[in-house]
């Protein structure tokens, strides 16, 4: 597996599977509302260059996984194909990523499907779920 910084011409493709993933597992915790708002988002093209996207490619080069960095220590986007999960693919994406943060921290709005994922990342609550047009997450920091 090879984790590399997806490209403007790959981005496509790395959205499909945001998209495609957040279906299949994150949509029983949002609204309709919440589903739009999230389709909307990965739709703005200011939204998505605003932030530095990595990918974890098999070695046919097929796209497993993505993980999206706002200012390197917010993480806005955290996807493993359900065909893949719990395959270290995620834990791979993570530790690329943290390699590149030098402030020492990650913040992460977490959907209750990903929660005890960042948990075991080291991620920790820093506030109670919250509820915001349409999609529920816990704010969550890991310190490092």
């Amino acid at each position: 597996m090879e984790i590399k910084k997806i490209l403007k011409e790959e981005m496509n493709e790395a959205l499909n599977l945001v998209w495609r993933v957040f279906l299949d597992y994150k949509t029983p915790d949002c609204t309709e509302e919440g589903i739009k708002e999230f389709k909307k988002t990965i739709e703005d093209k200011s939204w998505i260059d605003a932030r530095k996207f990595y990918g974890a490619y098999d070695e046919k080069n097929k796209l497993l996984g993505v993980i999206a960095t706002k200012d390197a220590n917010h993480i806005s986007l955290f996807f493993v194909d359900g065909k893949y999960q719990k395959q270290g693919i995620g834990k791979s994406l993570y530790n690329k990523v943290k390699s590149l943060n030098k402030s020492g921290f990650f913040t992460v709005n977490s959907s209750p499907y990903a929660h005890d994922a960042y948990k075991h990342l080291g991620f920790k609550d820093i506030d109670v779920v919250q509820y915001v047009n349409g999609i529920r997450f816990y704010p969550m920091k890991a310190i490092f």
